[in-house]
Order: C-alpha cells, then structure tokens, then sequence
C-alpha cells in the first residue's frame, strides 16, 4: 500500500499517472494547498520543502520501514525502479529517460510555472514577465516538438516517466492558453497520452478531491499557495 499526498495539480497528477498505469494499490491523503495543509507538522516530516505529492511506500523493496519520498521526479524514479516499469532497463535508454525527466523538473514545470503565475494568479500584470515566461514556455514546447519527431514517446517507442513528467505541465492554465499550432508533434503526443485509460482515471481525481478543481483561486487561498500564509515555526 502506498500512500499519497496530493492535491490535483500538474505536479500532483505525475504521480497518479504513473499509479493508475502501474495498477498500483495507494490511498489517498488531501493536501489542501489552498488552505496551507502543506506546512502542517505531519505533512512536513516527510516533504519538508512543503510541496506535495509525497509518498509513503509501506512495501518498501528492502522490506523494511515505510519509505517516504518528496519531490515528484524522485517519486517518479523511486516507483519506476521498485516496479520495473517505464523506465528502459539498459543504459542507454535509462539515461534518455533520465535526460528528460530532469529537463521537466528544471525546465519546463518551473518556467510553465512561472507563466501560469504571472499570467492567471498574479495581483497586477508584469508585461516583462509575462512576455519572458511566455516566451519561455514557447521555447521549451519547441524543444519538445524537436524531440519529439520521428518518436512516439520522449525517450523513443516507449510511455515512459519522461512522458509522465511533462503531460501535465502541457498547456496547463485553461485561463491562459498558449497557442499549439507550432507544435504538431507535441499535440499528437499530448491526444495518444489523454487517451489512455489510465490517464483518464488520473484525472477524473480531480474532482473527486477537490470539487472546485478549475475555480479561481480566492484571495485567501492566494496568499497561502504563494509564500505569504502562515509558516511553520
């Protein structure tokens, strides 16, 4: 049994991604973020950067304490390696693999991040933040798009991490959408990976853990999710 924290967001929906396809057994824990349950002690003690998801593998492989993990690509990698899966075995395709999952974690959540922020949650509009992390976001999609020709997945023939790190961060803001036309390659990746059964089980979380899942945000919940909520001691 595992045990996950998580609020649907792109980061969160990694790790249910990766759950459903692998037929895992996991429950669930609600991490409101928009009500600051990311900085309570207990949810602490196992993500202490106060982000969700985290996990805590009872099963662990060495069969011993529960094993808890923060930090979505090390959640992605930690349940790869205990499974088997979605991780090529040999070297070469491990470290494409590897090349990918990290080029999301440094590049493309942080910076998509980064536009949603600026363009959709911001108090006042910052035309030279919304233009850099704009441009940003493009040039990250156009790497994907390069990536991605001749390549069914991110690291070749085969659903990997890599794809499941970076779905969720593609075009991500329904209130600030970018535009896809210059990217053919990266929306037939994005169609062939929304149509899989699993996907479509992550998602439907959504609402079922929090049913204003795509509202706006309120003040309130504003100033917590963006540093200006309480802390902890």
């Amino acid at each position: 049994m595992i045990d996950l924290h998580y609020w649907p967001t792109p980061n969160g929906h990694k790790v249910t991604l990766f759950l459903e396809e692998a037929g895992l057994e996991y429950r669930i824990h609600p991490v409101d973020i928009g009500k600051g349950a990311q900085f309570e002690p207990g949810f602490l003690a196992i993500s202490p950067n106060n982000k969700m998801p985290a996990i805590v593998d009872h099963a662990p492989a060495d069969g011993g304490a529960p094993q808890s993990v923060f930090e979505s690509g090390a959640i992605l990698l930690y349940l790869a390696e205990k499974t088997g899966r979605f991780l090529p075995a040999g070297p070469r395709g491990r470290i494409e693999t590897l090349e990918w999952l990290f080029w999301q974690m440094a590049g493309l959540g942080p910076m998509t991040g980064q536009y949603g922020h600026f363009n959709v949650y911001a108090p006042e509009k910052i035309p030279y933040a919304i233009e850099r992390y704009t441009k940003e976001a493009q040039r990250l999609l156009g790497v994907l798009e390069t990536r991605l020709a001749g390549r069914a997945f991110i690291a070749g023939d085969d659903y990997t991490i890599a794809d499941m790190a970076a779905y969720p961060w593609i075009n991500a803001y329904d209130r600030a959408p970018l535009d896809m036309a210059p990217f053919p390659e990266v929306q037939r990746w994005q169609a062939a990976i929304a149509a899989r059964p699993a996907t479509q089980r992550a998602y439907a979380l959504s609402k079922q853990v929090n049913p204003d899942a795509g509202k706006p945000m309120s003040d309130e919940e504003k100033a917590v999710l963006f540093g200006q909520g309480a802390r902890p001691a």
